[in-house]
């Protein structure tokens, strides 16, 4: 099978502040005079991957193990570290709800924004517009700012509109955790058509059996090191007697 995705040793650091600072002008000050004191944070740290296409590759993990980081950084929201991200196709992340979305617009005006940002043209857009209207069930709320929907109404758009196009690569990060249990049921179908169209799979989730019904094979981070990687059906087992 053709690779998708190739993470070759990759790390990612954050600098985490050990002092406490009460306002801009303290913080201006100290950095003027070299008086920061920050201590290293390694979210991810050597981490090498090859993902095949048409995969569908589930990462599972404590919170804070690095998943939501090592999804960033192959949908280029952050830059590693050190070592390299190679992504040969177009990638559609649902990271973080609301990303990509001007809250003071309306769904309507949110869709062709959303749409530029994945790359679809305004024409593209026009002719998917009813068809994302139809899968979020948001209707009654076309015309209403997002600032007044609920994070499961937001949701429900973002995923509607991430997936009216088959992309290469659908990145997917707990999303499928807000909303209404049927929601969740629709979501998984349409990307199991997507996993069956030939597109490949990053999913995020704490449901395991979420995780098991979708992914083909599982990435088990711990404490940003890959602890193990296997078909789905060896690795979740494990996983649940820790």
């Amino acid at each position: 099978m053709e690779t998708i995705i190739r993470l070759d040793n990759v790390s990612m650091m954050f600098n985490k502040s050990t002092e406490k600072v009460d306002s801009i002008k303290e913080y201006a000050l100290k950095f003027l005079k070299h008086k920061l004191m920050f201590e290293e944070f390694w979210a991810l740290q050597n981490i090498s991957l090859d993902i095949k296409k048409g995969e569908s590759v589930g990462f599972i993990g404590l919170n804070g193990s690095g998943k939501s980081t090592l999804l960033k950084l192959i949908a280029k929201v952050l830059k590693p570290t050190r070592g390299t991200i190679d992504v040969f196709g177009s990638v559609a992340p649902l990271i973080e709800l609301g990303a990509g979305f001007d809250m003071d617009l309306t769904a309507r005006e949110n869709i062709f924004l959303n749409g530029a940002v994945l790359g679809q043209s305004r024409t593209d857009m026009k002719e998917k517009f009813e068809s994302i209207m139809d899968f979020s069930e948001l209707w009654e709320f076309v015309d209403t700012p997002l600032k007044n929907y609920s994070s499961g109404m937001i949701a429900r758009l973002g995923f509607s509109i991430a997936t009216s196009a088959i992309p290469d690569i659908l990145i997917v990060d707990e999303v499928l955790g807000v909303g209404d249990f049927k929601f969740q049921q629709k979501c998984q179908e349409k990307m199991r058509q997507i996993v069956e169209s030939g597109a490949t799979i990053l999913f995020v989730s704490h449901s395991i059996t979420q995780v098991e019904s979708l992914c083909h094979r599982v990435v088990w981070l711990e404490k940003g090191k890959m602890r193990m990687e296997g078909a789905t059906e060896e690795i979740c087992p494990l996983y649940m007697q820790e």
